[in-house]
């Protein structure tokens, strides 16, 4: 392996040890976000705290540009815009005045164990004692009931308060999960959200799974992480949703199937799990729209001039 140390350049001239802080927050992307809830999250971290970046990434190195190609702004006779991607690491003030970092950008196309060591040697540097991280999966439940999680950690006494939903299961790979892995190998402390989004919402942003995930964040590392902006935000979406189920008695009828399915679930009868147990259940991006079209379609009812709403 070629020097991890070359992937990255520190910003500051600040001695590191100056700089320390104990907690990493990690928003690397992945093969899913669904309800953009790791984007919605981050940029709400940025805009809502102080902070300055404290190191960078030769994303030249990491990227495939024809792959996922960066927009440009063609004005009229000229290219006048490019959105370079960057991977930046920021030290960041929580509410209370605490610092931690963020490692946030594009999840690297190549070179995923050189950049996880990288990783690994700013997080020594820094004195960094706990990674953690969060993302949005698109699972069969209603906006309606309180949005759930997967926690997921390299020790086991970091989420003893959570109860496992998934049993053995292969999916894709992410850096982001191959980073938790390596941690847990070195014996790292590391925590890791997966927030449940309905999976008639994946495509869209659904802020209340990035509150969910924001406040999963802060409960774990003890950071006092503002949520007023996601919270109004989060209420005005369940609004929009709430008029939008209103307006359509099909998609009115879906939700109460998928209510009754998680109230039984959740009463601990015998019922099919709500919880996908292979990745190919999960819809990608692509597939959401023609899956919730075929979903109206199997459960619609024909109009027999009677009353066309959810029943109880």
């Amino acid at each position: 392996m070629r020097d991890p140390h070359e992937l990255y350049q520190l910003e500051t001239d600040t001695d590191p040890t100056e700089l320390r802080a104990s907690v990493l927050v990690v928003s690397l992307g992945g093969f899913i976000d669904a309800g953009h809830t790791q984007r919605l999250l981050t940029s709400h971290l940025l805009e809502s705290l102080e902070h300055t970046v404290v190191a960078s990434f030769d994303v030249d190195q990491l990227l495939d540009y024809r792959g996922r190609r960066p927009a440009m702004t063609f004005d009229k006779d000229r290219w006048s815009t490019y959105a370079d991607p960057s991977l930046l690491l920021y030290r960041v003030t929580d509410a209370d005045g605490d610092p931690f970092f963020l490692l946030t950008g594009p999840e690297p196309d190549y070179q995923w164990e050189r950049v996880i060591e990288a990783i690994h040697q700013l997080i020594r540097l820094l004195g960094i004692k706990l990674t953690v991280s969060a993302n949005g999966i698109p699972m069969a439940v209603p906006h309606t009931r309180p949005v759930g999680l997967t926690a997921h950690a390299t020790d086991p006494r970091l989420i003893a308060d959570h109860s496992a939903v998934f049993g053995t299961v292969q999916v894709p790979g992410s850096i982001d999960a191959l980073l938790h892995l390596r941690l847990g190998e070195s014996g790292e402390d590391a925590v890791g959200f997966a927030v449940h989004v309905p999976h008639y919402l994946a495509q869209a942003e659904y802020p209340d799974a990035a509150l969910t995930g924001l406040e999963a964040i802060g409960g774990v590392s003890g950071l006092q992480l503002p949520t007023t902006g996601l919270a109004a935000m989060a209420g005005l979406n369940r609004q929009e949703i709430a008029r939008e189920v209103a307006s359509s008695s099909e998609v009115a009828e879906v939700v109460a199937d998928l209510e009754r399915q998680y109230d039984t679930f959740m009463e601990g009868r015998q019922h099919p799990s709500l919880l996908a147990t292979d990745v190919s259940e999960l819809p990608s991006a692509d597939e959401i729209g023609a899956e919730f079209e075929q979903f109206l379609r199997e459960n619609s009812r024909p109009d027999d001039g009677g009353e066309s709403g959810p029943q109880d």
